[in-house]
């Protein structure tokens, strides 16, 4: 990959200062990327490590006090006997138990049938196709955006289709193709919608949160509000770089001889498509009607008993797996996708080996985020970090928005080595979130600040599983495309991104806007 980003980067038209910048910045992060092991042997290292530190911070005898009740807390010691007794005897307990995993399994058995009968795909081709010329490029970083309810279908389906539109269009296809890989990933925690992120990281959230106030409640709709007024944002933003820095950059295209050859351009959706896509879409707002008239009326089935919306938060799981699931079916009957109910299940089964990955990764950070608090390391360091933000605090007026962007930073680096969002928050939220709730910021609030530096960094990082697709799909319009040239377009969206989602979760602070519904910004210190 390297050798390929060299030959581009010595070859194009681009100055040579921006192609030192671009190799350097390669450069770096390849190769401290390359010495990083997976994400699930990260875990078990993890594990490792916080035992081996609970042995020695124990024997020292460290302990620290509870601000809120004054109980002194010391680290237990994982090499216990009471520890490796209840590390094997609830081994299962400890992964089944884990949070993330059965909200992530459930949503995606909905998300799966409308993947896999092709419904989504369809559904994202033939909305963008009906956008006129002048409103593409937005179109595209909008349905870039609004992809990620389906998890990672915006970046088989819109990033090439992207790419494809502007090469119809006459335009730089890698312009599209940046376009649309910016929406997907660097926008990756804004939509107008909750998505199965949603409901994955207040998951996290939620038990990190208890640590330090047990009763504490996260849903799915944290951080709604704030996710929702980032969609117009980014997609002015991906507008403004597409068409003013990164097509400039590119300049005019000229396509190798052999691609309108091969190429196929038809993009037309056949007749029974379309027939499909209303049925779907008539379905989905079917589904959507009949939830509505479950959450509206005051005596409706997911309202509490004081006419309280606490039981639909905790619907949204349940409700997604349908409105995805009956448009899905709908559109694979009518295209004939699905003949007989084995096709169905296929479709289900598919999806979750699909998720496999994700399972072995849930089964370590689930024991890592167990041990972490088996040893009371999590309490100590929460409670020792935030003596020390204090410190920097009342030292150096460390707080506020200043403090937040902080974090902000923190979690972007992190993200360029370590992609996936689960496996960082399960790091990171156990930690910081008590730690700011100590401070007397709320966890939804360290959870939108995580969300900001999780995403507009992911297009820099040849860690992303799917950069090497990238590449590929950059390949077919451009032979000597590699990791280099994707690096040097992206690189303009990942830091205007950064900076306009950063601007605007200070704006949300300094107002005092809340999150999402009953999400402050700011709580009482437990």
């Amino acid at each position: 990959m390297a050798d390929d980003a060299s030959s581009v980067d010595t070859e194009t038209d681009t100055p040579a200062s921006d192609r030192s910048l671009s190799s350097r910045l390669l450069a770096a992060v390849e190769r401290t990327g390359n010495a990083l092991p997976e994400p699930v042997t990260l875990f078990f290292i993890f594990i490792g490590l916080t035992m081996l530190i609970s042995l020695i911070v124990s024997a020292l005898g460290v302990s620290v006090e509870h601000p809120r009740t004054g109980e002194m807390i010391a680290v237990e010691s994982l090499f216990s006997g009471e520890n490796i007794q209840r590390l094997f005897t609830d081994m299962a307990d400890t992964f089944a138990d884990f949070p993330p995993l059965g909200l992530v399994l459930v949503v995606m058995l909905g998300i799966g049938v409308a993947d896999k009968s092709g419904f989504i795909g369809a559904a994202l081709g033939s909305f963008m196709r009906a956008v006129p010329n002048a409103l593409l490029t937005m179109a595209i970083v909008f349905t870039g955006i609004m992809s990620n309810m389906a998890v990672d279908a915006g970046y088989v389906v819109v990033i090439p289709l992207g790419a494809l539109l502007f090469y119809g269009a006459g335009r730089h296809p890698l312009a599209g193709l940046a376009a649309a890989f910016a929406g997907v990933s660097a926008g990756f925690s804004a939509n107008l919608l909750p998505s199965a992120l949603d409901v994955l990281l207040a998951s996290f959230t939620e038990p990190a949160a208890q640590i330090m106030a047990p009763d504490y409640a996260v849903t799915a709709l944290a951080n709604y509000y704030f996710i929702a007024a980032l969609v117009p944002v980014f997609v002015i933003a991906g507008w403004v770089v597409t068409d003013y820095v990164v097509e400039p950059y590119l300049g005019d295209y000229e396509p190798p001889e052999d691609l309108e050859d091969d190429m196929d351009t038809s993009e037309e959706s056949s007749a029974l498509e379309k027939k499909g896509l209303r049925w779907g879409a008539l379905s989905m707002l079917a589904i959507v009607a009949a939830a509505s008239l479950l959450v509206i009326p005051e005596n409706g089935a997911l309202r509490g008993p004081e006419g309280g919306f606490e039981p639909a938060y905790e619907a949204i799981v349940g409700l997604m797996v349908v409105i995805f699931f009956v448009p899905g079916l709908v559109y694979g009957i009518v295209t004939e996708q699905i003949t007989k109910d084995k096709d169905v299940t296929d479709m289900m089964s598919e999806t979750m080996s699909d998720l496999g990955v994700y399972i072995v990764l849930a089964f370590a950070a689930a024991h890592f985020v167990a041990m972490f608090g088996w040893s009371n390391l999590d309490m100590v360091v929460a409670i020792t970090g935030a003596g020390v933000l204090e410190t920097l605090e009342s030292s150096i007026g460390l707080s506020g928005i200043p403090l937040i962007i902080v974090f902000i930073l923190v979690s972007a680096f992190i993200n360029l080595f370590v992609g996936s969002a689960s496996a960082k928050w399960a790091i990171m939220g156990p930690t910081f979130v008590p730690m700011l709730m100590l401070m007397g910021y709320s966890p939804e609030l360290t959870q939108a600040a995580y969300r900001v530096g999780d995403s507009f960094t992911n297009i820099l990082t040849p860690l992303l599983p799917y950069f090497p697709l990238i590449i590929v799909f950059a390949q077919r319009y451009d032979k000597k495309a590699g990791i280099g040239s994707i690096v040097a377009v992206m690189l303009p969206y990942s830091i205007v991104f950064g900076v306009v989602s950063t601007l605007v979760l200070a704006i949300w602070i300094f107002f005092g806007i809340p999150l999402g519904p009953e999400a402050p910004l700011f709580i009482d210190t437990p």
